[in-house]
């Protein structure tokens, strides 16, 4: 079970998340997100967040990736995020090295 509270102010768009953050919940709250349109500071406050699936994770890397600020990120989600954009940084190394292997050639 999750929810998400919206708290607005002059500055930012807060969406509190609480509960279990899974890939059910994903499609739903990317609707949350993307309604407050482009233009907005978007924060998403994880602190009452229990449990996340590795889908979850995906999201939060791509939102925070987009702009979208985490704040109260849990310590186990913030260290899957980095692991998970790791991963992403040797992928794309490795892509960049097998061009310029190919370019080489």
């Amino acid at each position: 079970m999750w929810k998400v509270q919206r708290i607005a102010n002059d500055e930012f768009v807060i969406l509190r998340v609480s509960g279990h953050l899974e890939s059910e919940q994903l499609t739903e709250l990317q609707k949350v997100v993307a309604s407050e349109g482009a233009d907005a500071n978007v924060v998403l406050d994880l602190k009452e967040v229990r449990l996340v699936d590795q889908d979850a994770v995906t999201f939060l890397a791509e939102c925070e990736g987009n702009g979208t600020k985490l704040r109260n990120c849990p310590a186990y989600i913030r260290e899957w995020i980095g692991r998970r954009q790791d991963r992403e940084s040797r992928r794309m190394r490795t892509l960049r090295d097998g061009s310029l292997r190919l370019e080489q050639s």
